[in-house]
């Protein structure tokens, strides 16, 4: 009997170390995906040009995933040798810390979350477990840690002289590259303003008030009811903007995107996404909502997925960065792949020439290619990581008595 049950407990435990060393990886295998199907022939002209681009990428769910940034992998699609071989200059990072099962683009409650499995599995410190602060607290800190292991080849960038002196060591080479955090989903506040001081102490410096349900900021796209900013998001607003931190629309609803366009007093972006002109998927800005983006000096980075362009191929994409263009002026094309965020698409990072490619076939100049595919991004973000030079008037809405779950 005893041996029976010893058999049982180190079967049982073979097995639990087989889930916690093989599953994290398996589980991205099956997400984040490349399709491969034919990619652009790219000219000699492409790659002259693309190697002198300065390069920002608005939206990665890397930071996710349990995998070393700065080691090239054999799934997912972006790490730092990938960046550099792409020619990336600078790359916002996403800390997502909910994802309701059985998600989707049409409604979504915020009861369930398969992001507390992935952490159990990634074998996270026991803090993330039942928090999603401590979640996105761990991103900052996964990063932190990487660009001291980096030997200076990933540099964390919080603030406009960090973008200048990136800048200024890249000037004819491909390292370092620059990271920065940004949050789908103010959720991970859990209720409390001060907790918004916290995430910016830890590096974030753009957040998206909702994710794919409604939560105490803001309704979401995805949720149930959609609605605006709440009292107590109204408030968040405003304090992100006094601190230097960049509001994305990015799954907000359309009534939380209008509450946001009209208290804005710094640009506002949306990260990732696409627009309803050339792909008609409820989470695709319309005209009027791209408007108002530009009204605030901000910008529209479009992603490379399906959902976001109704196709993977880079010149979907650039038909989409076209509308923009053509809408509202070039200065508020931006790219935001959304790699790593359970996408599949057509290219990694490596093989961004692509996208320089597909706009080039697009009928854009070089100087449109260098504003879109980074120029316009470096603008906006330091301007809008740069703390107000008078503050804003404190938000006279009390917080929610308690989070939501």
């Amino acid at each position: 009997m005893r041996r029976w049950l010893l058999g049982i407990l180190i079967v049982a435990l073979v097995a639990a170390g087989g889930f916690f060393l093989f599953g994290p990886g398996m589980i991205e295998r099956g997400t984040n995906k490349i399709d491969g199907k034919p990619l652009l022939q790219v000219s000699e002209r492409a790659r002259a040009l693309h190697r002198t681009l300065t390069i920002v990428d608005l939206h990665s769910d890397t930071l996710l995933w349990k995998r070393s940034i700065l080691d090239r992998a054999d799934r997912g699609h972006m790490d730092l040798p990938r960046l550099e071989d792409g020619n990336v200059a600078l790359q916002v990072l996403a800390s997502t810390t909910k994802s309701p099962k059985g998600q989707n683009y049409d409604a979504n409650s915020g009861d369930t979350d398969n992001i507390t499995t992935l952490a159990i599995a990634q074998l996270q410190p026991l803090r993330t477990w039942g928090s999603l602060l401590e979640r996105s607290l761990w991103h900052a800190e996964k990063l932190h840690r990487a660009v001291a292991a980096s030997s200076g080849e990933l540099r964390a960038v919080a603030a406009p002289a960090d973008v200048d002196a990136l800048l200024a060591a890249r000037r004819g080479k491909a390292v370092p590259v620059g990271a920065m955090l940004s949050i789908e989903g103010l959720h991970g506040l859990e209720g409390k303003l001060a907790n918004l001081d916290r995430l910016y102490a830890a590096g974030f410096r753009m957040a998206g008030p909702a994710h794919f349900f409604d939560n105490e900021v803001a309704g979401s796209m995805h949720g149930l009811k959609k609605g605006g900013l709440t009292p107590f998001g109204r408030q968040v607003v405003q304090a992100m903007e006094a601190k230097g931190m960049i509001v994305d629309i990015a799954h907000c609803s359309k009534a939380c995107v209008a509450d946001i366009l009209k208290m804005a007093r710094r640009p506002v972006v949306s990260s990732h996404g696409g627009v309803q002109a050339t792909c008609r998927v409820n989470r695709n800005l319309d005209d009027a909502q791209i408007r108002g983006v530009a009204a605030t000096g901000g910008l529209i980075g479009i992603g490379y997925w399906d959902a976001a362009v109704c196709d993977t191929s880079p010149t979907s994409i650039a038909k989409a960065m076209k509308h923009v263009k053509d809408l509202v002026g070039i200065q508020y094309v931006a790219l935001g792949s959304d790699y790593d965020g359970a996408t599949t698409v057509r290219f990694d990072t490596s093989k961004l020439v692509q996208m320089t490619q597909a706009l080039i076939d697009a009928g854009f100049t070089d100087d449109e290619i260098r504003a879109a595919m980074g120029g316009n991004a470096i603008r906006v973000l330091k301007a809008g990581i740069a703390p107000m030079a008078s503050p804003a008037p404190p938000p006279s809405a009390p917080p929610p008595s308690a989070p939501a779950r």
